[in-house]
């Protein structure tokens, strides 16, 4: 059987997960022969357990207080709260653990139990100590045994005292005393406690009917006028914690209990108040709603019958068809809107059709049909706009100068499709974003980047249920004109599952020729989105399919050298981050030479976004020395700059040298760098050649390229022919944990194996790039501006490049250019002439 829980109805239940000890302050504890005899001596008059589950209906009697009270009682502890002599109330406690005692209680001629109050003490912290000395005796009445539970009456008699102990174990049996209530009725002091308190109870019958139920059994059993059971009758109806109940129960002289009681009691009524007050304000607001309501649904009546009123369905039909007035609504869109709204008034309001017909011409009213925003075609505000937002990137402010020249004489710039293609963190969205606001656009901006689903672009059909349409309407519904500025951020992580290939899905909203009739699936209607400029970003263009790719203007975004960043801190990020944590430039005192130094060691980037939060780290630092060492002013300066970001990320990178070593220039997504190269001799035991350095296919193909060129022209350059006979060589690109890929290395891996085998280093700065074939031909390579950029971060200023990339190294701006001798090879001849002389 499992312990079962206090009635909540009642709050004077058993603990049933709570076991009994025993308190007394010298307890005398006897043989338990001592409690059998007395179960023996009262034996003849007894009844058991079968006998009141058979024979639970009977109703015993009341019984008076002034019946012969036992000297010896079975103790039953309780938890929420006192039992008062005044209270007569139903108890129910655990089966399993207190079935022996209640036997033993039946064994009795008087049915009378000592119930005492042990507070929270579980049954493992039950000790002689958790029991008051001063308890309840009450009397069961109609004991009924159900399941693990026993249910009975309680009739409180009087309080007894414990005398001494006969069982320490249950079922307890102790020894007591009935203890007088030092009383004087008649004592003025007394008479005016007994009337507040009886006035209290006045107060407290009208708010809660439950207190008028709790008089009735009171005033069955004893008189107004008696002090005594007066207070405890006060005491037990409050809702007072444990503790200060019991206090009142322990509190033999009946003047000073009442001085205890009436606090508790005025409490009561202020809480009894309060809650009635709130139920009032309750019921008011919702008497109030209810009246609203009914007043106004007879409201429609009145007037639906007068014909001045409108149902929703002539609500909404109106209320579409005033979103249209100012529209200029195509013509097949404007008849499936008729069919549509024809179609909406012959439903009912609660039918499902009407449902889904309602969200249909909401999302068609809601469109901007016909109207455009007007173009600002002012080269001059454009060039402010640029300039205002961004430092740099010169060439590419000046490709979208004439990209918006070109719209002036064209009277617009829509059906265009700009692709903004650069590493992370060189300002594509930004640049997207001051397109729109030189010509005067509206912007959207959502990103496709592992985008699965061709619904997002295309829409979902009407027949699902929560169908929506596609990015592209949601546009326009937000920017209410039909010729936006449309950002299709990190268009090269676009992904593909069974949904659907939304790749193939952008094919219809970037093509010139096919977006003028654009089909979302769920407006199931023609759009125009030739008068949408878009502007897409990436990272890369290997990810993005050749169809869609060719249907977008690339513009590359390279990234920024030291001069570039220290020139975005200044104008750009560090005002940004001050002025977000509400500072001053004089409280943050930056020095250029500590900003360059940020830059070169913690921010080697191609982008700004790591040197933005190298500079957020140095506000959070100088924000805590500024609170903590109470200054006005923080100076970050070169000799301090470790106290903030700590030991630089990155060393100046020094150019290898030595025979056999040559400085390469790679690109990747993260912008340029330099690439060493080295070819080693091992023994000369054998012919062999070993690739290491983690290479990917192109490379380990262009260095067997690289190989078989030197081995076959040895002679030609003026080394021994016969040196790679004997020769195992081992070619390695360092850092050989980052995976290196891309048609780029060939003429940097020829030169290492020549500078081998001529025994000649190269002992100046000297980078290239450049892809060889067999017959010695230098093809051209990507990337100019990014590979230029780490060559000049690494202090190397004499280059060669491919004759094929001379335009690309010529719209390069200046200030890339200034300072770099650069040498064009159309054959390996001419890097061998450049190297070796």
């Amino acid at each position: 059987m499992s312990d079962q829980d206090f009635d909540n109805e009642f709050d004077n239940d058993v603990d049933s997960d709570n076991d009994v000890d025993s308190e007394n302050e010298a307890p005398t504890w006897v043989a338990e022969d001592e409690a059998s005899a007395y179960e023996q001596e009262h034996s003849d008059d007894a009844f058991d357990e079968q006998e009141y589950r058979s024979d639970g209906e009977k109703v015993h009697s009341i019984v008076s207080a002034r019946d012969m009270l036992p000297e010896r009682i079975y103790l039953l502890p309780i938890h929420n709260r006192p039992f008062f002599p005044a209270q007569v109330q139903p108890l129910v406690i655990n089966r399993e653990r207190w079935e022996e005692t209640m036997r033993r209680l039946g064994n009795t001629p008087h049915h009378t139990i000592g119930v005492a109050f042990v507070g929270e003490a579980g049954v493992d912290a039950l000790s002689g100590d958790s029991f008051p000395e001063i308890g309840t005796a009450v009397k069961v009445h109609k004991l009924k045994s159900e399941d693990q539970q026993i249910q009975f009456i309680a009739q409180g008699l009087q309080r007894f005292k414990i005398k001494r102990w006969l069982s320490k174990e249950p079922p307890y049996l102790v020894e007591v005393t009935y203890p007088k209530e030092p009383v004087d009725a008649e004592n003025e002091e007394t008479r005016a406690y007994a009337m507040a308190i009886i006035n209290g109870i006045k107060e407290l019958l009208p708010i809660n009917p439950l207190y008028g139920e709790e008089l009735k059994h009171y005033l069955n059993r004893f008189s107004p006028n008696q002090p005594g059971p007066l207070a405890d009758f006060a005491a037990a109806i409050t809702s007072a914690k444990g503790p200060a109940l019991q206090d009142v129960l322990a509190t033999l002289p009946v003047a000073e209990r009442m001085q205890k009681v009436l606090p508790l009691l005025r409490k009561e009524i202020d809480v009894a108040q309060l809650q009635s007050e709130i139920s009032e304000q309750v019921n008011a607001q919702m008497q109030e709603r209810q009246r609203e309501f009914f007043l106004r649904e007879q409201l429609k009546v009145i007037q639906r019958e007068l014909g001045i009123s409108k149902d929703d369905r002539e609500n909404d039909v109106d209320t579409f068809r005033a979103r249209l007035e100012n529209l200029t609504v195509p013509e097949r869109v404007q008849t499936r809107i008729d069919e549509e709204l024809n179609k909406l008034g012959v439903l009912e309001t609660g039918s499902p059709e009407y449902g889904t017909t309602r969200n249909y011409l909401d999302w068609l009213t809601c469109l901007p049909w016909g109207i455009t925003s007007d173009d600002k075609l002012d080269l001059a505000h454009a060039r402010k706009v640029l300039d205002r937002d961004h430092d740099g990137l010169k060439d590419v402010k000046e490709r979208i100068i004439e990209f918006l020249a070109e719209g002036t004489f064209k009277g617009d710039v829509g059906g265009s499709i700009v692709l903004l293609v650069g590493p992370p963190g060189v300002g594509k969205t930004s640049v997207g974003r001051s397109i729109a606001e030189a010509l005067g656009r509206k912007f959207y901006r959502f990103s496709v980047g592992g985008m699965r689903d061709e619904a997002e672009i295309k829409g979902h059909r009407r027949t699902y249920i929560g169908a929506m349409p596609g990015k592209l309407v949601q546009a326009f519904k937000e920017v209410e004109v039909q010729n936006p500025v449309i950002m299709l951020d990190e268009i090269d992580k676009l992904g593909q599952s069974f949904q659907g290939d939304p790749a193939s899905a952008l094919l219809e909203v970037l093509d010139p020729e096919q977006n003028v009739d654009f089909l979302d699936h769920y407006l199931d209607v023609r759009m125009d989105l030739s008068k949408v400029l878009f502007v897409c970003t990436a990272n890369t263009l290997d990810s993005i399919p050749g169809p869609l790719l060719d249907r977008m203007e690339q513009i590359r975004l390279a990234g920024y050298i030291a001069e570039e960043k220290v020139a975005i801190a200044k104008h750009h990020l560090w005002p940004k981050l001050l002025k977000r944590d509400n500072l001053s430039k004089k409280r943050i005192n930056l020095t250029d030479a500590a900003l360059k130094q940020v830059i070169e060691g913690y921010a080697r980037e191609a982008g700004v976004r790591q040197l933005e939060k190298q500079l957020h780290r140095i506000v959070r630092k100088a924000t805590v020395k500024m609170l903590e060492n109470d200054q006005e002013t923080v100076k970050v300066s070169v000799n301090n700059l470790e106290e903030f970001l700590g030991k630089p990320i990155f060393r100046k990178e020094k150019v290898l040298k030595g025979e056999g070593v040559v400085t390469g220039l790679a690109w990747t997504t993260m912008g340029g760098a330099t690439l060493p190269i080295e070819a080693s001799k091992v023994h000369a035991l054998d012919r062999g050649f070993k690739l290491t350095g983690k290479l990917g296919d192109v490379m380990q193909e262009s260095a067997n390229i690289a190989y078989s060129y030197t081995l076959g022209h040895l002679k030609e350059y003026g080394a021994d022919a016969d040196f790679f006979d004997s020769a195992f060589v081992h070619l390695h690109v360092p850092e050989g944990a980052t995976p290196k890929d891309g048609p780029s290395a060939g003429v940097s891996m020829t030169t290492a194996l020549l500078s081998l085998a001529k025994h000649k280093a190269i002992n100046r700065p000297l980078a290239m790039t450049g892809e060889l074939t067999l017959t010695g031909q230098v093809l051209p390579v990507g990337g100019i501006r990014e590979k230029v950029i780490a060559a000049r971060r690494s202090d190397i200023f004499e280059v060669i490049l491919p004759e094929a990339n001379r335009r690309d190294y010529e719209e390069l701006p200046d200030y890339l250019t200034e300072g770099v001798t650069v040498h064009f090879a159309d054959r390996y001849q001419d890097v061998a002439k450049v190297v070796f002389g």
